[in-house]
C-alpha cells in the first residue's frame, strides 16, 4: 500500500508494527498534524464483503466515541481508494502485554494486579458504552512509557459480533482467551470479555495459559470439563483473594463470573478493612441524678445507724430489756436535692 493511497496521503505509512488474519497494523505519520500514528489496515478478503466493510467501519466510529486513559483513542476511520477499510489510531510507544511476557515470563502478583486493574477500567467504560471488546489478549493490552495499559482493537472486535466465523473457518479472537460462549459461537456479552482478562492475568501470574489444547474442539471440550490448575499450585506466592477472582473469572457460566469489569477490579483490589468501630462517648447524666444516688446512699446509711443503735451493747451480759425510744422520722423534701439535705440534717442530730 502506497502512502498517497491512505487518505489522500494524509497518513504516510512507514512500517508494519503487526499483522494477523483480520488486518496489518502500521506505525505511519500524520502529515497534516504532524505525529505518529498508527493505522490499522483491514485484510483483502474480509474486504471484499461490502457489508463486513460496512459495519467495521460503523464500529469503528462508535469505538472513537470512547474516551479513557485506558482505551486507545481512535481518530479517523475510512476507506482506501481501493476500497479496503482502515481506522486510524493512538499510537501507544510501548510492548503489548505478549511482548512483555516474552522478555521476561511471569510476573508479580502486584505488578499483573496492577495492569489487570488498568484494563478492567478500559473495558468498564467501553461496556457502559454498549461496546463489547471480544477480542482480548496480550496482543491487545499495550504497555505506555509511563506505565500506563491501553486496551486497543475495539473496533474490529465489535465488528465481529455478527460474524462467528472468518471466511477460512477461524473463530475470530485468539482461541486460547476465547470465553466458552465464544468458542461454541453463542451469543456474548461483557461477561466474555471478563472471561479473557482472567485468563490473560492468568497467564501474568503463572506463565501458562489455563488450557493446554490442540484444536478448538479440544478446547471447548476442555472447557466444558472446567479442570483448571488452581493458581496456587503453579504460584504459590499469589494472594488467596487474588486467585478467587482469577478462577472465578475463568467459570464456563458466565453467570458465575465477577459480575463486570468493575466488579472484577474490586476483588482483585479489595478496600482496606474498615476500621473498629469508636465506643459511644460517655453521655453524662441528666441533671438530678447525682442528687438521687446521694440520697440513696444516705437512707441506706440511715437504716444501717439505726440497726447499729438498737443493737449497742447487745454482746454484753444480758440487761433488763427496755423500751426502745421512739426515732424520729425523715421530714419529706420537695425534691431530691432537698430530701438530701433533710437525710444528712437527721444523721447529724442522731448519730451522737
Amino acid at each position: 500500500m502506497s502512502a498517497p493511497a491512505v487518505s489522500g496521503g494524509r497518513y504516510r505509512l512507514e512500517q508494519p508494527l503487526g499483522h494477523g488474519g483480520m488486518a496489518t497494523v502500521y506505525l505511519a505519520r500524520d502529515e497534516q498534524l504532524d505525529r505518529a500514528v498508527a493505522v490499522k489496515l483491514l485484510a483483502e478478503n474480509l474486504a471484499d464483503d461490502a457489508t463486513f466493510r460496512k459495519r467495521f467501519l460503523r464500529e469503528a466510529r462508535l469505538a472513537a466515541r470512547l474516551s479513557h486513559p485506558n482505551v486507545v483513542n481512535i481518530y479517523d476511520a475510512g476507506e482506501t481508494e481501493d476500497g479496503r477499510p482502515y481506522i486510524v489510531m493512538e499510537h501507544v510507544e510501548g510492548p503489548t502485554l505478549a511482548d512483555l511476557m516474552r522478555e521476561r515470563g511471569r510476573l508479580s502478583a502486584a505488578e499483573a494486579v496492577g495492569l489487570a486493574v488498568q484494563a478492567c477500567r478500559g473495558l468498564a467504560h467501553a461496556h457502559a458504552a454498549g461496546l463489547v471488546h471480544r477480542d482480548v489478549k496480550p496482543q491487545n493490552l499495550l504497555l505506555g512509557p509511563d506505565g500506563r495499559l491501553k486496551v486497543a482493537d475495539f473496533g474490529i472486535a465489535r465488528a465481529a459480533e455478527t460474524t462467528a466465523l472468518t471466511q477460512a473457518g477461524t473463530v475470530l479472537g485468539t482461541a486460547a482467551y476465547l470465553s466458552p460462549e465464544q468458542a461454541t459461537g453463542e451469543e456474548v456479552s461483557p461477561a466474555a470479555d471478563v472471561y479473557s482478562l482472567g485468563a490473560v492475568l492468568y497467564e501474568l501470574l503463572t506463565g501458562r495459559l489455563p488450557y493446554e489444547f490442540d484444536s478448538l474442539v479440544d478446547l471447548v471440550e476442555k472447557q466444558a470439563r472446567g479442570s483448571i490448575t488452581p493458581v496456587s499450585e503453579l504460584s504459590p506466592e499469589v494472594p488467596q483473594h487474588v486467585e478467587d477472582a482469577v478462577m472465578r473469572s475463568l467459570a464456563r457460566n458466565p453467570a458465575y463470573r465477577p459480575a463486570s469489569a468493575e466488579a472484577l477490579a474490586r476483588e482483585l483490589e479489595p478496600e482496606e478493612p474498615p476500621t473498629k468501630v469508636a465506643p459511644e462517648p460517655h453521655r453524662p447524666a441528666r441533671r438530678g441524678r447525682p442528687w438521687l444516688a446521694l440520697a440513696g446512699a444516705l437512707v441506706a446509711a440511715t437504716v444501717a445507724l439505726g440497726i447499729g443503735l438498737a443493737t449497742r451493747d447487745g454482746g454484753s451480759s444480758p440487761s433488763p430489756t427496755r423500751t426502745p425510744a421512739a426515732v424520729p422520722t425523715i421530714p419529706r423534701g420537695a425534691n431530691a436535692q432537698e430530701q438530701a439535705r433533710n437525710v444528712a440534717a437527721w444523721l447529724r442530730r442522731n448519730s451522737r
